[in-house]
């Protein structure tokens, strides 16, 4: 007697398209990855960054930049001295040489006057939502004065104090804040020629 040959094909009762095991790793792990894709699009235009803003991108801004009001700042020999105050007062006091004192002119020969109010800037290196933004009021003679709240937290910032008026000179220096005086003065560079 012979016995039938054993059958070792598998016959499946359902269709492959109803097996869970498709429905796991051919549907649901794609579809996993595409929503976990779009969730971490979505969260990292969320939490982005501000625009990095440090010494290399000041000095490439620069190539491309103006300078004849930090010309005009070196060539009137104009300094200056900026105060910061525990309360948050900013007392900016600009330094003209003795001899326009004394003569009551700018070094290039127009009269000597005190503009009204002079523009601050002050940015951090790195975070735009730390940049402040204020006009210095004039107060008496050479003194100026405005009101900025800082971050308590010490950081680098680039300060300019510019006058945007008839004589349009700028004074900016590179600190680190908070701190209670920075000292402006002309760039070096135009100290050499």
């Amino acid at each position: 007697m012979s016995t039938p040959a054993p059958n070792f094909k598998h016959q499946d009762t359902q269709p492959w398209y109803k097996n869970y095991m498709v429905v796991i790793f051919v549907i649901g792990m794609p579809a996993a990855v595409v929503i976990a894709c779009l969730w971490f699009v979505y969260y990292s235009y969320q939490i982005r960054d501000s625009v990095v803003r440090d010494d290399w991108y000041m000095d490439g801004k620069t190539l491309y930049q103006d300078v004849s009001r930090d010309k005009l700042t070196a060539d009137l020999d104009l300094h200056g001295k900026m105060q910061f105050a525990d309360n948050g007062e900013r007392l900016f006091e600009g330094d003209n040489p003795e001899q326009s004192l004394q003569s009551g002119k700018l070094l290039d020969g127009t009269p000597l006057v005190y503009p009204e109010k002079l523009d601050l800037s002050i940015s951090h290196a790195t975070d735009v939502k730390k940049d402040r933004d204020v006009v210095l009021q004039h107060v008496e003679g050479n003194k100026y004065s405005a009101q900025v709240d800082m971050d308590p937290i010490k950081a680098k910032y680039y300060l300019q104090v510019s006058n945007d008026g008839k004589e349009d000179w700028r004074m900016q220096d590179v600190a680190k804040l908070p701190r209670s005086e920075v000292n402006f003065d002309p760039l070096p560079v135009f100290a050499e020629s």
